[in-house]
């Protein structure tokens, strides 16, 4: 009998960094939201692979002994209702032991990038493995800063004029209409009523078609723009109804839209509490699990944080 989703936890990846306690305000809050338990988890790196035969390593300290543990204790004692705590070291590589503790948890959140990471580098290569291979959903809190997409590097992904908003709270889910991931959007529905939020739906469909009859020969698009798109509205709208009859409470809202759905997901991010992401089914040739384009370029440049939720069968 699987574990009911109510008893696990919520786990905070912790090395030490601002980025992890960023990511762990968010975990605070997001366990005390669901009701879960919080687990801290800091995963040592200790015995070096050039580490020469004979030379004694020593083995990762207890969570009573652990430095980054113990910060983090200092940095939530005192925090008013807080969730029941937990705190585990763990001995390892954190991209091959973090996406495994997702086996155990409704939520496994990180920063963007942890201690040691290039300062280049937009997300951490621990960060992607865990949104890669978790089997739980995973939520990477980004750095201060981030625009929605107005940087000149994803420009060169495709800049898109937000969806108009409102104040408040806001989820933002993106939806294939051609594949679409009933998990994420469960997911997504859920977030929002625990949040009290408005659901903001982005279905982007690719405008122009390019059709080509021979080798440098492009061919205008036969199908009227406004039909796709009415075609695609519909489509959103029957594939919302089941999760609008489960959370009549929530006020969805479609967006519909020509072009890039990175780009649109990337807009949307601006003020948003969050946005929800799957991350890709496993193909028969492929069986490897992946990262779609669509879910990187968001978990790179989005202003808000990103949950990636898994296809079903990772969470059976």
């Amino acid at each position: 009998m699987s574990t009911p989703k109510s008893t696990l936890p919520v786990i905070a990846a912790v090395d030490g960094s601002d980025d992890s306690l960023r990511a762990l305000d968010w975990a605070l809050d997001a366990a005390r939201g669901r009701g879960a338990p919080l687990r801290v988890v800091h995963v040592w790196q200790y015995a070096a692979a050039w580490t020469p035969p004979g030379v004694l390593v020593a083995g990762p300290p207890g969570p009573d002994e652990d430095e980054v543990l113990g910060q983090v204790r200092t940095y939530l004692d005192g925090r008013p209702d807080r969730p029941v705590m937990e705190y585990l070291g763990l001995q390892g590589a954190p991209g091959a032991v973090l996406p495994e503790l997702g086996a155990t948890a409704q939520l496994l959140v990180l920063g963007s990038r942890g201690r040691g990471g290039f300062a280049s580098l937009l997300l951490g290569s621990n960060g992607m493995a865990a949104a890669r291979d978790a089997g739980c959903p995973v939520v990477v809190v980004p750095r201060p800063g981030r625009d929605g997409g107005t940087s000149h590097a994803f420009r060169a992904v495709g800049e898109h004029d937000a969806p108009p908003v409102e104040p408040g709270p806001r989820v933002v889910v993106g939806l294939h209409v051609d594949s679409p991931d009933d998990t994420t959007l469960a997911f997504a529905f859920a977030e929002a009523a625990l949040r009290g939020a408005r659901l903001q739906v982005v279905a982007a469909y690719p405008w122009p078609p390019q059709n080509w009859a021979s080798a440098g020969e492009l061919v205008p698009p036969v199908i009227d723009q406004d039909a796709i798109e009415n075609e695609t509205r519909i489509l959103t709208e029957s594939l919302l109804a089941p999760h609008r009859k489960d959370h009549p409470d929530v006020r969805v809202e479609p967006y519909v839209a020509p072009g890039d759905a990175a780009g649109h997901l990337v807009a949307a991010s601006k003020d948003a509490d969050l946005v929800v992401v799957g991350r890709h089914r496993r193909r028969l040739l492929a069986p490897a699990r992946l990262i779609g384009s669509v879910t990187q370029a968001v978990l790179l440049h989005a202003a808000s944080p990103v949950a990636v939720v898994p296809p079903q069968a990772l969470e059976e």
